[in-house]
């Protein structure tokens, strides 16, 4: 039975639509207005060449990374091999600054390679420039390919391995049959995925760049915006970035094609490899795992003495993020739900492409036109926080929205003739169908949308009050101001805070669905 005659969304999924087209397509007509004499100076070619040379490197060497690590996990099976691939995930729910304050102790001057080159008597090494932005988004997108392979890896049926082995397949040959046509479909979609990402990336720039040779698109943004207030460099700068973002993003969804690797009996893959394969996948293994564990555990350490000295404003800036996490949060789920049901009751059209402008648009373009839009009538400063939960909630509802349309478009096929034949509709077919089904998905949407949003070093540091501002923020400016060990505190708390909110708010959502 169709789907459409059941209505789930009539007015509140076109209304959220127009009201994110309106949104978007206000700060943009902003920026293009105050276009200013569309130049470029050399600088600012500069930092447009190092986006993309940043970008495809960072790109290429999470990619590259990722297919040996791929590999070896689809072909072992040991004990904690489910939690390695849970932790995974972590890396996209860790706060930026966070990450970057782990990867500074690991792998920066005074950090642990550093000491162990200088006790060696080699010299330390300094991750500040283009390694040190590259390295920190192979941190955060290495995990995202390796899923994304693994996933096509695991995907091919059991029996074709059994095959292969029966016909002693090995070497090139069994690469070339089994591995590489999932390879070939696979990485092109993940490269150009996580070159999108690494376009509008701000906080990594932030902390690890600067500097004539070390400046992104995005920050040149934000230089011409907050030091230099030239509004009309900042405009064509962020209409270029959505220039080359928004290319970028239609390559991406134009190279990622659906993965068919045929049918089995969805039995447990056998592989057939020697102790020589055997070895290398474990070395490879245990590197990636260190690559991801190393930061993490060195927050803990360096954090826990500088939770003794934090200073009394960390506290309120806490309290300020959750506020602002928690309005996101609502703003999120009052614009998914209607246009995830919208998107439910509809076969192919351009609504999945509304729900995901936001990923198109840089944080700061958006930034930079809702302050166009509102001094005129009030204080910037003053609408901050708002200004940076809307960012939020358009940065979060891509994610919000692949999680809900397909859970909803299960139990309407599932549920929805018998829903029809009782007379179920609208607002009691949503509280009777809809929601209770919805829950594991809602969770875990809250929890993402809370951990991503609590995070988040991006439109806040454009024009938010230094003395109001969140906890990201405030972790930035202890950075700044050399005071590591209360920064190192602060990126604890923040890191403890992500976690622990994220893994509530999914627990919460699975507790109630089972009841």
């Amino acid at each position: 039975m169709a789907v459409g005659p059941l209505q789930l969304s009539r007015f509140g999924g076109p209304l959220a639509a127009l009201t994110i087209v309106g949104v978007l397509g206000a700060v943009t007509l902003a920026v293009v207005l105050q276009g200013g004499t569309f130049r470029l100076g050399p600088g600012d070619r500069a930092a447009l060449w190092f986006t993309l040379h940043q970008a495809i490197w960072s790109a290429a060497l999470s990619v590259g990374f990722a297919i040996p690590l791929a590999r070896a996990l689809s072909r072992r099976q040991f004990r904690g091999r489910q939690a390695l691939v849970i932790l995974l995930g972590a890396p996209f729910i860790l706060p930026v600054i966070v990450a970057v304050l782990g990867l500074l102790a690991v792998f920066g001057r005074g950090g642990w390679v550093s000491t162990l080159l200088v006790a060696m008597g080699l010299e330390p090494i300094s991750i500040y420039g283009f390694h040190g932005v590259v390295l920190a988004h192979v941190f955060f997108n290495l995990p995202l390919a390796t899923r994304l392979i693994l996933q096509g890896w695991q995907a091919v049926p059991a029996e074709q391995f059994r095959l292969a082995g029966q016909l002693g397949l090995d070497g090139w040959t069994f690469f070339r049959v089994l591995e590489w046509p999932v390879l070939r479909k696979s990485v092109p979609g993940a490269f150009a995925l996580i070159f999108v990402l690494c376009l509008t990336s701000f906080a990594v720039a932030l902390t690890l760049g600067g500097g004539p040779r070390a400046t992104t698109a995005e920050l040149a943004i934000y230089e011409a915006f907050r030091f230099e207030f030239d509004l009309g460099r900042a405009a064509f700068l962020s209409l270029l970035q959505l220039a080359m973002a928004g290319f970028a993003a239609v390559i991406a969804v134009w190279l990622v094609p659906s993965i068919d690797t045929g049918r089995g009996l969805d039995r447990k893959q056998i592989r057939w490899d020697g102790r020589r394969a055997r070895l290398r996948d474990a070395v490879i293994i245990v590197l990636g795992a260190a690559f991801l564990i190393l930061p993490l555990l060195a927050i803990f350490m360096r954090g826990l003495p500088g939770l003794f000295v934090l200073p009394s404003s960390i506290w309120s800036a806490t309290l300020t993020s959750i506020w602002v996490a928690v309005l996101s949060v609502a703003l999120m789920l009052t614009l998914a739900l209607p246009l995830a049901g919208w998107m439910a009751g509809r076969k192919r059209s351009g609504v999945e492409t509304i729900g995901v402008l936001g990923l198109a648009l840089s944080p700061l373009m958006i930034g930079t036109g809702a302050f166009l839009l509102i001094n005129p009538f009030v204080d910037p400063r003053s609408a901050a926080l708002p200004v940076t939960a809307s960012v939020n909630t358009l940065m979060t509802l891509p994610f919000a929205l692949r999680l809900l349309a397909p859970a909803i478009r299960d139990a309407v096929e599932g549920y929805g003739p018998l829903a029809q034949s009782i007379g179920v509709k609208r607002f009691s077919l949503w509280r009777i169908l809809i929601l209770p089904r919805l829950r594991p998905q809602i969770g875990f949407a809250v929890g993402l949308g809370m951990a991503l949003s609590l995070g988040d070093l991006g439109v806040i540091a454009l024009f938010a009050d230094p003395e109001r501002g969140t906890l990201p923020l405030a972790m930035y400016s202890l950075m700044g101001s050399y005071q590591l060990d209360a920064a190192s505190g602060a990126a604890l708390l923040l890191l403890l805070l992500a976690l622990l909110t994220f893994w509530i708010c999914d627990r919460l959502g699975r507790h109630a669905a089972a009841e």
